[in-house]
């Protein structure tokens, strides 16, 4: 019964002093306020009361930097917001640094950030600190990777939120914008119209240029045919021109159910009656007869 009052005594010692830490976590064991040990991720086991462990989380983590109000370089306030991801390093004077060498480094790194926020953008003006969000982003990298060498930390990246310009700074906006989309979309209607118009006149053009192409085809037919006549003539109307004329208003007469006198005996008669199949009558032998 003895042993049992000292067994149990050392038991809950033991079972007092047992630790576990996490693999996204890095210890520091303190012994009577004095570092003593670093303790990776496994079983530890510490003194009760004599020792104490902290725990510090290694993973990536973020802050809000807070939306502040800024004045920006044209006497604009903009609302700025950002945010910071960054991690402790897991190595042992990393992990002492960001205990013993800073005070809170969440809180500082939000201080740090708004001040710096403010020293860039009151820099711009509201125009330029919306286009070039990343130069601000990188010079925000840039001086909170330097300032936070020595605490342990490693500033993985930066992103601005916002900036937000005063509500009636921004219905300004919203009217220019609105109008700049107004001119464009009348400019590309205009456009339109034009290359519309210019179809159709390219369309007309090529319709009167058709209509050219046909009138000079027909006339050439018509020079064409006038050639071929007077070819005609030359060969088988030779010395006959008058006759081929007279033959021709003879055939446009006839056409229009005109009514012609011809003299007996001329040769025109002769010509119609060898046309038609008749052979002419002389009169004089017919009296004779």
């Amino acid at each position: 019964m003895n042993y049992l009052y000292l067994i149990i005594p050392v038991v809950l010692i033991f079972f007092a002093g047992i630790r576990i830490v996490r693999p996204t976590h890095r210890g520091l064991i303190e012994r009577l306020g004095k570092y003593h040990f670093f303790a990776m991720p496994g079983f530890h086991w510490i003194i009760p009361v004599i020792d104490k462990l902290y725990l510090v989380n290694v993973t990536e983590q973020m802050v809000d930097a807070q939306p502040q109000e800024i004045i920006t370089n044209d006497n604009l306030n903009a609302s700025v917001d950002a945010q910071v991801y960054f991690r402790v390093k897991a190595d042992e004077e990393s992990v002492k640094g960001s205990t013993y060498r800073v005070n809170n480094y969440r809180l500082q790194i939000v201080s740090l950030a708004r001040t710096t926020l403010r020293n860039i953008i009151g820099t711009l003006t509201l125009k330029s600190a919306n286009s070039e969000r990343g130069k601000i982003n990188a010079e925000l990298y840039k001086t909170l990777h330097n300032e936070t060498q020595t605490w342990g930390i490693e500033i993985v990246r930066t992103e601005l939120k916002e900036i937000d310009p005063p509500s009636d700074v921004q219905d300004t906006m919203n009217k220019v914008v609105k109008a700049e989309n107004e001119k464009i979309a009348a400019i590309d209607s205009a456009t339109a119209a034009e290359t519309v118009a210019d179809g159709i006149k390219r369309a007309k053009i090529k319709e009167a240029e058709g209509y050219k192409q046909s009138k000079i085809l027909h006339a050439e037919g018509e020079a064409e045919a006038i050639k071929l006549v007077n070819e005609a003539a030359d060969k088988y109307f030779v010395g006959n021109a008058q006759l081929l004329r007279k033959l021709e208003a003879l055939e446009t007469s006839l056409g229009s159910n005109a009514k012609i006198v011809i003299p007996t005996g001329t040769e025109l008669v002769n010509i119609i009656g060898e046309m038609a199949g008749i052979v002419p009558i002389d009169l004089k032998k017919a009296k004779n007869t």
